[in-house]
């Protein structure tokens, strides 16, 4: 089994990525029920759910319980279909067309699910989880409060042991999805005030209420409130794992909601592009479409080059963990899935940040090709706006996991779970040896190109990495903007990994859009280059001063070679096929 962030250290063959194009029939079938199930039955609803109707919300939920989309990861035994998570992936992806019910959804899945699943008693599973995947049970998460946000830990919600070994729980949660018509909360307080726990609270228990609706800039067709605790009275059954270990579920939990939010975001951009080419093809200036101007050619290429970035990283972390799962055995149980969450945190943290910030700029240029009909509500493209923003602060803020990215990676690294700092060093040793002059570069096609860029852009990593703990030691820690750089380098180097080996494997297998595979790989790694190359000369321009800044720098020239793209040409072939199709051209 790989481990998380191997792929840095260790080179990847293409067939052992799992990608859309290798999703099974039954993947298909479950995706294209989740798909019919948005189009025919939630894009309808919309409006309605947009005024509050929270009976259609438990209405709609209760029907993807009925049709086998709530809990298409849930084992059968807790009435579950017992599928894969590329499964659940693709159904997070067709949900995501409709935001608003993608947020009801999301937390129903992932944040009320994964906790009892992979934490809770048996009896806790049979209590609950039947009824929360058949819809039933409507879920909710509690982790933020007014004072702690990204501090999750550092939260004042107490909870209090009583004599007979129940529990007293007192304070506010903010900002709960699913606040104002949940049935079960996952509630994180302080046992004690200091030990951080989790418990099972029902809203039939005393002392159990929701505040008023939050009026919020998007998602208006989800239901977000405070929920409020006083003295509630919670039974000593519903304590979750062991007291004073809510970290361990909270940060699980978060990075499945990290992972699943990738495919929601995926999801709503595919939809986005679409749109935007129909749009492109209808709207007429200088009497002509304008999807024939050069400038909009270019947003759509764009917009569909970072959505199969994202796309390709999705479904390659997707195969690791699937992989993870199988080979513990065990059946898939929750502390199977919980390990192989929390082996690939630092994948979903890449994904959080990458797929939020996709969808952010597909939606922003979906408003500008719709010009001013993209600014009022009388279309699609100023709802996808509103909606999208919040996915850059849901389930950790990005600059969060920024942080987050090259600091675990470190831990591992230190704590020898990653060969991270052998790898770094032999990097160094490479760059430190004589060299002969650079021959003329042997022609390579745009796949080799693509891959020799993704291999260049994860040695860049591993310098940059190694150079920041040599320099800066324990004090890194407290060097965020650096950290943040790191992260980006690492983000790039997923990227262009990524979707270099989907294109080579769409190659050997004569895939029908290989080609287009190909030019989207190019440009992708093309770009993360050069984007990645100033990144790194800022972060040496910052650590270092004189002969070691300028060994450095001559370093990473030395590494990071971009080959030439003419990714013009290769923009345009993308969006001759995306206009063609009037639709996002990968979908599998």
């Amino acid at each position: 089994m790989r481990s998380g962030a191997a792929w840095l250290i260790t080179d990847t063959d293409p067939g052992d990525v799992f990608t859309p194009e290798r999703l099974s029939e039954e993947h298909r079938l479950i995706a294209r029920t989740a798909q019919e199930f948005v189009a025919n039955e939630v894009a309808p609803a919309l409006t309605e759910l947009e005024k509050k109707n929270w009976t259609v919300a438990r209405t709609l939920v209760a029907r993807a319980g009925e049709l086998g989309l709530i809990g298409v990861d849930v084992p059968e035994a807790l009435g579950g279909v017992g599928l894969d998570k590329a499964a659940a992936i693709v159904v997070g992806e067709a949900v995501g067309e409709a935001a608003s019910f993608a947020t009801t959804f999301g937390a129903q899945t992932g944040l009320a699910i994964i906790p009892i699943l992979c934490f809770g008693t048996p009896a806790q599973q049979r209590q609950y989880l039947p009824r929360i995947v058949s819809g039933e049970l409507i879920g909710a998460y509690c982790l933020s409060e007014s004072g702690s946000g990204s501090d999750a830990l550092s939260a004042h919600a107490k909870a209090t042991r009583q004599p007979d070994g129940s529990w007293v729980l007192t304070g506010e949660k903010m900002w709960i999805t699913n606040g104002g018509f949940a049935d079960v909360f996952i509630v994180f307080a302080k046992v004690d005030g200091e030990q951080f726990s989790a418990f099972i609270v029902e809203r039939g228990f005393a002392g159990v209420a929701s505040g008023k609706e939050e009026h919020k800039m998007g998602l208006h067709g989800s239901s977000t409130t405070p929920i409020v605790l006083q003295d509630a009275k919670v039974p000593a059954a519903n304590l979750l794992g062991e007291v004073g270990r809510g970290h361990k579920i909270a940060f699980n939990v978060l990075n499945y909601g990290r992972f699943k939010l990738a495919a929601m975001c995926t999801g709503g951009a595919r939809g986005t592009v679409g749109e935007a080419a129909r749009y492109a093809l209808g709207r007429r200036q200088f009497g002509q479409p304008i999807a024939s101007f050069g400038a909009i050619r270019q947003k759509l290429a764009d917009m569909t080059m970072r959505l199969y970035a994202v796309e390709s990283m999705l479904f390659r972390t997707t195969g690791l963990i699937d992989a993870a799962i199988e080979s513990a055995g065990a059946g898939g149980d929750g502390a199977t899935v919980a390990a192989a969450l929390e082996e690939f945190a630092i994948e979903a943290s890449l994904l959080k940040v990458s797929s939020s910030e996709m969808v952010d700029f597909v939606v922003d240029e979906n408003v500008q090709i719709h010009g001013g009909n993209g600014f009022v509500a009388d279309y699609p493209a100023e709802r996808r706006y509103r909606d999208a923003r919040v996915n850059r602060i849901f389930e950790g803020t990005n600059e969060i996991n920024r942080l987050i990215l090259p600091g675990t990676l470190i831990k591992r690294g230190l704590k020898g779970a990653l060969a991270l700092i052998p790898a770094a060093k032999a990097v160094r040793d490479e760059l430190m040896t004589v060299a002969p002059p650079d021959a003329a570069p042997a022609a390579m096609d745009a796949v080799a190109g693509a891959r020799r860029t993704a291999a260049a852009l994860r040695k860049t990593v591993l310098v940059a990495v190694g150079l920041a703990m040599e320099t800066l030691g324990e004090s890194l820690t407290n060097e965020q903007e650096i950290l943040m750089a790191l992260a980006d380098l690492m983000i790039e180097a997923f990227a262009a990994d990524s979707a270099a080996l989907r294109a080579a494997q769409a190659a050997a297998a004569s895939h029908p859009l290989a080609a287009l595979h190909a030019d989207a790989a190019s440009v992708i790694a093309h770009d993360a280059g050069l984007r990645a190359e100033v990144t790194a000369r800022t972060l040496f321009g910052s650590m270092l001063k004189g002969d070691a800044q300028r060994t450095a720098l001559a370093a990473l020239r030395r590494v990071l070679k971009v080959p030439p793209v003419d990714t013009m040409a290769a923009r345009r072939r993308i969006a001759d096929e995306v206009t063609s199709r009037r639709a996002y051209p990968f979908s599998a």
